[in-house]
């Protein structure tokens, strides 16, 4: 039996992720898939439009077997942070595959550009760039010589990186991308989850996108609640430059930007320069959000623990078999732990902006079981 690691955030969960499960299936028909999930607050400083439970469910519901979480102490940072937590975990748990989706499908690319990243050169090539004034993706791009923008490649190559990095057993598999990440406006059956989520805040009906289970866990984030929290969190803090990834200089730039805005969408207009990406800026709003400090994000460079969000019977079985030799804290025996109660205070934050019981699940710390699904 194969061990199929996925890596997804699921916001929100649609008929391309279907495609990709059943993909896999299709490759290795005898396997187990694990799935690292991202929670509450992702990658690009986006707020899910799925609680982290209920994507759990969906996942479990759609084949996937075990479903641990990447916490937001790790999944809210750059892409290289990211690839680099949720690929630890997938090879504490034994994993022998890696299948991502892939717009050039060109796995060796892929590998030669994270080789190039690997050296001290490549480092400071890129620095030298960003010194210049521009954004990292583009200065990242300047140091490869290879023009690699499209987000899914740049991602891989990440998780390359990562696997190289820990010498893991793990070998990296593409699945061929069925859209474009940038494309909002094409009408195909899967469309990404940008695309989706733009077509929702026009109030366009997604149905025809999505499997049919999942528009009822849809929640609408609060943006004016959003932005009051975020002004507050801003204009009260006289030490912005100790939040991770507010970078020495740009705290005036936030604090004048926050007096002057009237909404979220403004705010990140006012602050946004040609060197801080918009994704870069939603970072370091969620970061400032719920406080995560440079200090205490320093102390873990990578996780401290396995928590397991779900789990079918096929799942829960291969976990039992692995926990004798895991050399981490699974679910059971997390004690108090700052990356948890970081997860914690993105529970509640998440619950204020959704409105959506989620405190219940996070302090229960209890796997959601198959089983209990289907008697719903």
């Amino acid at each position: 039996m194969k061990i199929i690691g996925l890596i997804t955030e699921y916001n929100p969960f649609h008929n391309g992720h279907i495609y990709h499960i059943n993909k896999i299936k299709e490759m290795y028909p005898d396997s187990l898939l694990i799935l690292v999930l991202n929670g509450y607050f992702l990658m690009r400083g986006e707020i899910s439009i799925i609680s982290k439970e209920n994507k759990t469910k969906l996942a479990l519901e759609n084949n996937v077997d075990l479903v641990v979480e990447l916490p937001f102490f790790f999944g809210s940072n750059s892409a290289d942070i990211f690839a680099e937590s949720s690929i630890y975990i997938l090879d504490k748990l034994g994993c022998d595959y890696l299948i991502f989706g892939s717009e050039s499908n060109d796995i060796d690319l892929l590998t030669t550009v994270a080789k190039k990243q690997n050296n001290k050169d490549f480092n400071d090539l890129v620095k030298n760039y960003l010194s210049e004034g521009i954004n990292y993706p583009t200065a990242l791009n300047k140091a490869i010589g290879i023009d690699l923008n499209n987000p899914n490649d740049l991602l891989g190559v990440s998780y390359i990186k990562a696997i190289n990095k820990y010498k893991s057993k793990i070998k990296p598999v593409t699945i061929k991308r069925t859209n474009d990440y940038h494309d909002q406006e094409t009408d195909q059956e899967i469309i990404s989850a940008t695309n989706i989520r733009a077509k929702l805040s026009k109030n366009n009906k997604i149905n025809k996108y999505v499997p049919n289970n999942v528009e009822k866990y849809i929640n609408t984030i609060n943006e004016n609640l959003l932005f009051k929290l975020l002004k507050y969190q801003i204009v009260t803090n006289d030490e912005l430059n100790t939040i991770l990834s507010v970078d020495e200089g740009i705290e005036k730039r936030i604090k004048d930007a926050a007096l002057k805005a009237n909404s979220y969408e403004e705010l990140i207009n006012l602050i946004k320069t040609k060197r801080y990406t918009y994704n870069r800026i939603n970072r370091m709003l969620m970061h400032i959000l719920v406080g995560l400090k440079k200090d205490d994000k320093q102390m873990y460079t990578k996780p401290q623990y396995i928590k397991v969000l779900g789990f079918n019977k096929k799942g829960q079985s291969y976990l039992n078999t692995l926990k004798k030799d895991l050399n981490i804290e699974v679910n059971s025996k997390i004690n108090d732990n700052l990356i948890k109660d970081y997860e914690l205070k993105c529970a509640y934050i998440y619950q204020m902006l959704s409105n959506e019981n989620v405190i219940e699940f996070e302090i229960k710390n209890k796997p959601i079981k198959m089983s209990s699904i289907n008697q719903e």
